[in-house]
């Protein structure tokens, strides 16, 4: 197996410490670069070009989530690791937004960050457990507190389904080949997931996935290209 080349970024030196540790006990792992704020993280990513970066979300300077997303654009072909104590969904909605497909608290970082690294390095999501009780609870007691329905329950067999493959990250093509259907079929069913539970793009709709259960805190194939 080729080496999964890295890249930490983080303004604690302690932190990339010992994550660099970490990482160094699995022997297709190759940390090829540090970097203690956005811009610096965002130079080494250009020029080394790793197959995975994992980036603190509260960096000086340039902030981890802005940094995601010029490292997205810049090398499309890294796969972004948000590393963070914050475990609300506005972060991790951004982080989606910002190309990320990894998102692992750092109060369990040192059993789930090897474990993020290989999911994201096979072209996997992953986000920390945690996250996803959290954001489950949370969108229950909004639920309650508005007095209102899940819109999930509106959803047909098929639309579900389809939910799952989208949130996973499959193309429309591919959903096609997995149900037997054509694409067409496919692009309307999945016009009206997005009508039915009012979801307006494909990071709105993994972090409803999330927040429902639907996919687990490490998934199929990464939603970024969905």
């Amino acid at each position: 197996m080729s080496p999964v080349r890295i890249l930490i970024a983080d303004d604690h030196a302690l932190i990339r410490s010992g994550l660099r540790a970490l990482l160094s006990h699995e022997p297709t792992y190759h940390v090829v670069a540090e970097a203690a704020d956005g811009y610096e993280a965002i130079e080494a990513a250009q020029r080394e070009m790793p197959h995975v970066a994992i980036l603190d979300i509260g960096m000086p300077t340039l902030n981890g989530i802005e940094a995601a997303r010029r490292i997205s654009a810049a090398v499309p072909s890294t796969q972004l690791i948000m590393l963070t104590v914050y475990s609300d969904e506005g972060y991790l909605l951004n982080a989606l937004r910002a190309g990320a497909r990894g998102y692992v608290l750092k109060s369990s970082a040192e059993s789930e960050i090897v474990d993020a690294v290989r999911a994201v390095s096979q072209g996997e999501a992953f986000f920390s457990p945690n996250v996803s009780r959290i954001l489950a609870d949370d969108y229950m007691r909004f639920l309650e507190k508005q007095q209102v329905e899940d819109s999930y329950d509106l959803l047909t067999g098929r639309e579900r389904q389809i939910l799952q493959l989208l949130a996973e990250g499959q193309s429309n093509k591919d959903i096609a080949t997995i149900l037997n259907l054509s694409p067409t079929t496919v692009i309307c069913h999945r016009q009206h997931v997005f009508q039915k539970l009012n979801l307006h793009n494909l990071s709105d709709l993994i972090l409803y996935a999330i927040r429902k259960g639907v996919i687990s805190s490490q998934v199929g194939r990464s939603a970024r290209s969905g």
